[in-house]
């Protein structure tokens, strides 16, 4: 039987990965001031992102709107902004 890997992973994780965010506790705890939105509902930093997802990210006055296009584990620095599509600025 062929085994089916679902691309998935922790909003605080690809926060990081993707580099929105520089660190992942800054990003947990940016999930826990609910400064974190998927598809318009404020999640925890547990939530498992998906492709297609459209996070919202508030930074003191600005918020930054972007769509996940990839889910990867690791990634290098030039290519994390492939992750997503901004969306919104």
């Amino acid at each position: 039987m062929p085994r089916i890997f679902w691309s998935c992973m922790r909003i605080d994780k690809y926060l990081k990965v993707s580099r929105i965010i520089k660190r992942r506790t800054v990003a947990n705890e940016a999930c826990d001031a609910a400064r974190v939105t998927v598809n318009g509902r404020a999640v925890k930093a547990s939530y498992e992102v998906k492709e297609g997802d459209v996070i919202s990210v508030t930074f003191g006055a600005r918020t930054l709107k972007v769509r996940v296009l990839s889910v990867k584990e690791t990634v290098g620095k030039q290519n994390a902004a492939g992750l997503y599509e901004v969306v919104e600025e």
